[in-house]
């Protein structure tokens, strides 16, 4: 249910109502506060069940949580049967896709979405260097002025990608760095920590991530020890050799000694589905080892990535001239297609595979299709169609592949060291973030917690889900002023209904904003209202501490 008018009650130094000002005043008092939110239940991120309250917000900051509230404000949000939360923090976004095009993040704050933490999967947007027509900023300082220039809708943080620092240093080659290379490597993190980066990302199943080797990853991650902020890794692999690559990620953290965020935890394929036990063993050995570890996930079981993550690594090697030289090699291609048909059968099938986006105008139609049939549909191999489109589109073409349990998924939210992620873009209905045919994720990921899993699935309670989304997630990013509605935080506060709240995109459809979600305040300032983008653009730069 979205808020009625009646909700809102806008004073601008007038009168709220004769229940706050008496009869015999001959001046109007000017508000008190810049708005409050009455008569919610007010869950404050710690995981406690909500409470009634109301919540008082002035110049950016809450100002009192209390069961009641008499002073005034400029603007007065009813709460009555609604919850009352902090902003959503979104800990593995890729929102930043879109963000310089498209401020204001509509399908962002439209899930009640107040933080995004970009910078993922070893990819951030910084730093650059002289032969870099890719990326636009040199350092985290240029990326977080462009933010606060924008102004974009919600607050962004950022890690910085490993991946990004070993293609700037090292190449796209599949060779160790040197020991100079790697010497440059570590400064670049720590200028970027510096500089208010919120962790280090690595993506070690895209390139040129892949090339990285164990000592590498451990001497990068060394300089996020003594700020206690995490290490983010996509881990090498997902599928078959996942139990190797936890005990990767979790050697890498070891030997840094600095906390690990395991992104979008999954299991992918069948048979893999029974090796959750063995990870969350591991995860639980690790942490009474006293080694900090933790996990994201979002609420699907398909995933999103390149089609190019269907190939073999080592067909990867040397950049993207140099893959396309192999395609287009007859001998190089029959490795390829072995590599390839091994991968598609694990996740069972070529109609497992879904294209969401591509560049060359010809293949548009091939967007929101599954490859099997669209393939069959054109009288074409499926592989070979595969091979024919990256071709066109220089291997830039984006899948979503269906490959994960559902069974797995609710335990992987479930789990205490689980936290809600959309890994999904930043999308809208119309204008330019409106692109491709993207996973409902990035559309629907908060609000299908809260509905489907909370409400109907009743996987865990209300407050839980939003401690997974809040206060957990900003301790992780030494984000302390975020992610809990207390006295002194920021204020960034969403009010929803829990009992009709609900994402709407799907896989078919996925360009749907969600429902019951009635108010969201950015530091201070109503983002969305009635269920309606207001224009607010308040959302900063932050940084940890």
């Amino acid at each position: 249910m979205s808020i009625s008018r009646r909700h809102f009650v806008e004073s601008a130094g007038v009168a709220v109502a004769g229940a706050y000002l008496g009869p015999l005043l001959h001046h109007v008092r000017a508000p008190d506060h810049d708005i409050i939110v009455r008569g919610g239940t007010v869950f404050d991120g710690s995981g406690r069940a909500g409470r009634e309250a109301d919540v008082a917000i002035a110049h950016g900051k809450v100002r009192a949580v209390q069961r009641r509230i008499r002073a005034r404000a400029s603007l007065e949000i009813d709460g009555r049967g609604l919850a009352v939360a902090p902003g959503f923090i979104d800990i593995h976004s890729h929102a930043d896709d879109t963000l310089f095009d498209d401020p204001r993040l509509e399908s962002v704050v439209r899930q009640g979405v107040t933080t995004v933490v970009v910078g993922q999967d070893g990819s951030s947007r910084f730093p650059v260097n002289a032969a870099d027509s890719g990326r636009t900023f040199a350092s985290v300082r240029d990326f977080f002025t462009a933010i606060d220039a924008l102004p974009a809708a919600a607050n962004i943080a950022t890690m910085v990608g490993l991946g990004t620092l070993r293609e700037i240093v090292v190449g796209e080659d599949d060779r160790p760095a040197t020991p100079e290379e790697l010497r440059r490597m570590v400064q670049m993190v720590q200028d970027a920590l510096d500089a208010g980066a919120c962790g280090a990302s690595s993506g070690l199943e895209y390139t040129p991530g892949a090339f990285a080797p164990r000592d590498e990853l451990v001497a990068l991650c060394r300089p996020l020890a003594h700020r206690g902020l995490c290490y983010a890794t996509h881990m090498r692999n997902e599928d078959d050799r996942l139990l190797e690559a936890i005990d990767e990620a979790i050697a890498v953290a070891r030997g840094a000694r600095c906390r690990l965020q395991v992104s979008h935890l999954k299991t992918e394929g069948v048979r893999n589905w029974p090796k959750l036990d063995a990870v969350f063993a591991r995860i639980a050995d690790a942490r009474k080892d006293h080694l900090d570890v933790a996990f994201d996930r979002y609420p699907y079981t398909a995933y999103q990535t390149g089609l190019t993550n269907l190939l073999p690594v080592s067909a990867l090697d040397g950049g993207t001239d140099k893959l396309l030289a192999r395609l287009a090699d007859s001998s190089e291609l029959a490795k390829i297609r072995e590599g390839t048909l091994a991968k598609v059968e694990l996740i069972g099938g070529w109609d497992n595979v879904m294209i969401s986006g591509v560049r060359a105008p010809e293949d548009k139609a091939a967007e929101g299709q599954r490859l099997g049939t669209y393939s069959q549909q054109l009288g074409v191999d499926p592989f070979d169609q595969m091979v024919h489109m990256l071709q066109r589109n220089r291997a830039d073409i984006g899948i979503v592949g269906f490959a994960m349990s559902e069974q797995n998924l609710e335990r992987i939210l479930a789990h205490p060291q689980g936290m809600v992620c959309s890994d999904g873009g930043a999308f809208a209905i119309e204008g330019p973030a409106r692109r491709g045919h993207p996973h409902p994720r990035g559309l629907g990921t908060f609000p299908r917690v809260l509905g489907h899993y909370v409400r109907e699935r009743k996987v865990f309670p209300l407050e839980t889900a939003i401690h997974k989304m809040t206060a957990l997630p900003a301790s992780r990013l030494g984000l302390h002023d975020r992610g809990r509605l207390a006295v002194g935080a920021a204020a960034d506060v969403v009010v929803f209904d829990p009992a009709t709240i609900d994402d709407r995109a799907t896989y078919t459809d996925p360009f749907q904003y969600p429902a019951g979600i009635s108010a969201v305040i950015v530091n201070g300032a109503v983002a969305v209202r009635d269920g309606e983008h207001t224009g607010a653009s308040t959302g900063t730069a932050v940084r940890p501490g």
